[in-house]
């Protein structure tokens, strides 16, 4: 068992629960799409931010040592993404009819994103570059990790999609939904200003 193992996932669950674009994405897909709905971008973040987590810890850290540059890069296609997906949810269509043939967040995009969202990408390098060191224990405390990582990652996202879809209970009306967009909206657009800071 790794020594760190409680302050790991101590970090783990504050990286995770804590407001940011999956969240921010996973409430407004529960509220708009349900549960059902919402899977793929719920198994999108459980299985993205490990994944990243692991190619950080085989040496990707390395590289961003190396070329700094490609942070920057990443942090700005993560905005320009962040924009685009604000756009689609501030103009979502929520009339009943035409919100079933609409797409939530597919399984693809929320996992790419991973490696575009400076909150991930940040989380990911200081977990490997604290508690993970080449040696004996590297692939014992690495899978250690990536399990922890798992765990509070499904359980995070989910709950914050089972939130959109318990607020959604309070939408009497069309105008109300509409507002909702638009401040889901808003909160991703917020949310891009803590990657400049």
């Amino acid at each position: 068992m790794h020594p760190e193992i409680l302050s790991i996932t101590l970090f783990g669950i504050v990286a995770a629960f804590t407001p940011g674009p999956n969240n921010f994405v996973a409430f407004y897909s529960g509220f708009n799409f349900g549960i059902k709905r919402t899977l793929p971008h719920i198994f999108g973040v459980t299985f993205g931010f490990p994944f990243l987590l692991l190619c950080v810890a085989l040496g990707l850290i390395n590289i961003f040592k190396l070329y700094p540059i490609i942070q920057e890069i990443l942090k700005y296609l993560g905005t320009l993404f962040l924009i685009y997906l604000a756009y689609k949810i501030s103009f979502s269509v929520s009339a009943n009819q035409e919100n079933k043939n609409s797409n939530p967040v597919k399984f693809i995009e929320t996992f790419i994103f991973q490696f575009l969202n400076p909150k991930a990408v940040i989380a990911s390098i200081i977990v490997v570059s604290t508690y993970v060191s080449p040696g004996e224990s590297f692939v014992s405390y690495t899978t250690q990790i990536i399990i922890m990582a798992l765990i509070v990652s499904v359980t995070s996202i989910t709950l914050w999609t089972f939130l959109g879809k318990f607020f959604r209970k309070f939408a009497t009306n069309q105008k109300f939904i509409n507002y909702f967009n638009y401040a889901m909206s808003l909160l991703l657009l917020t949310s891009i200003i803590t990657f400049y800071l």
